[in-house]
């Protein structure tokens, strides 16, 4: 949505713990059960369930290593792939697949990723729940421009200033790709903005994090939602000897699922409700879309309502949520006897001190949940299906299992201990802010009132400190804080929910929620995000940048 059309709806400025009267029939929509974003309907007639075996996304290897560093080479390029059976979608790619190949790497050793662009469009790439320095957190402006670019200076400029474009959309910014409303700018604004590069970038990841699931995927801002919707997006498995002394499921029986939603037109490309269907000038959605946009297709690894056949034994399932904007209540039918069929044993940052068992985990956009899920508790032939308890017809089902009847042997076990789990001090918090994720009469998506403007901070964090961050909302955000992982206080001035247990990255805030998170800010200096994850509020400006010095 074009944000000076979006300021123009009108909706009125909402508080913590209360909702406002929104202005016009339309705003209302944003309440319909707490739940964000509106369906976007295929053209095409939709295949059944269940007919797809489920794909697992490559592992790719590294181009070399020495004593301290492995070296991975990525292209970013349009790739024709066949999502819906019989159909051909043109999709942007890591790698020419979608998932893009996954990393996976160990804990202690660097890990250094060349990406090269060879789409239509500029680029940024961010490591999501890496601990990363910022020069490779993938901050929203620092470009990579792409391929056809290379060569004289006029072409390199004309590309940059496309890439940024989005960038006049903003309030406060105006003039030749808002390089003129940049007057907010406060920290090194001059030598962000000159990060960029011509054709490829070389990101360096120094692995001084424990093992976890994480993911990257395109962060260009004003279209980080078209971005991912059109298939940028992979895992990034981070291991450790912590979890390799574990007996917990391993080999074939550790998936990496990726779940996302998608809308296709006739002719099976991907439908998508941008302003400017080029993803290069003006950023956003058109009015109806701007709370989110849902898919009536739920894609597992980029295969439409898959299948798998798996033994009787325990499996490790990594889910992430990669969609755009929508919600997912997962939990299996049948249940297994005595229930508690999801034991939880990891999250955002990894392993947690002890397991968790649930009927139904709720996974908010870039949420990722660590289950084990032993199916020796089904009788040999039982189909079992993932459903989404928030989804309705077509959306209600994710994928299925087919219980085998084959004699296997299975010597993985979830322990009553987990991994070492450091527990954050509030009493050492040096300080306490607050961060209220609202949509503003005169501003759009906000956080504190401010549409993003890059180089303005809203935080200052000292290096080595730990501070508590409060988030309040007006609908529903799910927050993402860059650099550092997290732990959940307290929700509404209460105990965490029910998942908020372990190292987060990101957390899922209800309508008019408030949450209180411990952080402490290590090892990096620089300029890092806050944001909503859902891309379409994320690309229409709620966004901060914070500082740590």
């Amino acid at each position: 949505m074009n944000r000076r059309r979006f300021l123009g709806i009108g909706a009125a400025a909402v508080g913590a713990g209360a909702l406002g009267a929104f202005a016009v029939p339309a705003a209302a929509r944003l309440l319909t059960e707490g739940q964000p974003g509106l369906l976007l309907s295929s053209a095409v007639e939709l295949p059944e369930a269940f007919q797809v075996p489920l794909p697992l996304p490559p592992v790719l290897r590294p181009v070399r290593s020495d004593g301290s560093t492995d070296y991975y080479e990525i292209t970013q390029q349009v790739a024709r792939l066949e999502i819906l059976p019989g159909l051909h979608t043109e999709s942007w790619t890591y790698g020419g697949s979608y998932p893009g190949p996954t990393l996976a790497v160990r804990a202690g050793r660097e890990t250094v990723v060349r990406h090269r662009n060879e789409l239509p469009v500029p680029s940024v790439v961010h490591l999501h729940g890496g601990h990363t320095p910022a020069d490779s957190d993938g901050y929203p402006i620092d470009l990579i421009l792409p391929t056809a670019s290379g060569g004289s200076g006029d072409a390199k400029g004309h590309a940059a200033m496309a890439g940024m474009a989005g960038m006049a959309g903003m309030a406060g910014m105006a003039g030749r790709a808002g390089m003129e409303g940049m007057e907010g700018m406060e920290h090194g604004a001059a030598l962000t903005l000159a990060r960029t590069t011509n054709g490829d970038r070389t990101y360096t990841y120094p692995g001084r994090q424990r093992a976890a699931t994480l993911w990257y995927h395109d962060h260009r801002m004003g279209f980080t939602g078209p971005g991912i919707w059109r298939g940028l997006s992979g895992f990034h498995l981070v291991h450790d000897d912590e979890e390799d002394a574990l007996p917990l499921p391993r080999g074939d029986r550790d998936l990496p699922l990726m779940l996302a939603d998608r809308a296709f037109a006739e002719d099976g490309s991907l439908r998508y409700p941008a302003i400017d269907p080029a993803a290069l000038t003006v950023p956003g959605v058109t009015d109806e879309y701007m709370n989110g946009v849902l898919g009536d297709v739920l894609l597992v690894n980029g295969a439409p309502w898959p299948r798998l056949d798996v033994d009787r034994a325990r499996y490790r399932l990594r889910l992430l949520n990669a969609s755009n904007a929508r919600l997912y209540r997962l939990e299996l039918d049948p249940q297994p006897a005595g229930g508690d069929a999801l034991v939880q044993i990891g999250g955002d940052g990894g392993l947690l001190e002890a397991p968790v068992a649930h009927d139904a985990v709720e996974i908010a956009p870039a949420e990722r949940f660590d289950l084990v899920v032993d199916f020796s508790r089904y009788p040999p032939g039982t189909s079992v299906r993932l459903m989404n308890r928030l989804g309705s017809e077509r959306t209600a089902e994710v994928m299925r299992f087919d219980v085998s009847s084959r004699p296997v042997q299975d010597d993985s076990a979830v322990p009553e201990r987990l991994a070492a789990f450091e527990r954050l001090d509030p009493a050492a918090a040096a300080t306490t802010r607050t961060f209220g994720f609202r949509r503003s009469r005169n501003d759009g998506w906000t956080i504190n009132g401010r549409p993003y403007v890059p180089g303005r901070a809203l935080a200052r964090p000292a290096l080595g400190t730990t501070e508590i961050w409060r988030f309040f909302t007006d609908l529903h955000h799910p927050v993402h804080l860059h650099l550092d992982h997290f732990q959940v206080l307290s929700r509404n001035r209460r105990e965490p929910g029910p998942y908020d247990a372990g190292w987060k990255d990101t957390v899922d805030l209800r309508p008019t929620e408030a949450v209180e998170v411990l952080v402490r800010f290590t090892d990096y200096p620089g300029a890092y995000m806050l944001h909503c994850h859902n891309l379409e509020h994320e690309d229409m400006a709620m966004m901060a940048d914070f500082v740590v010095e």
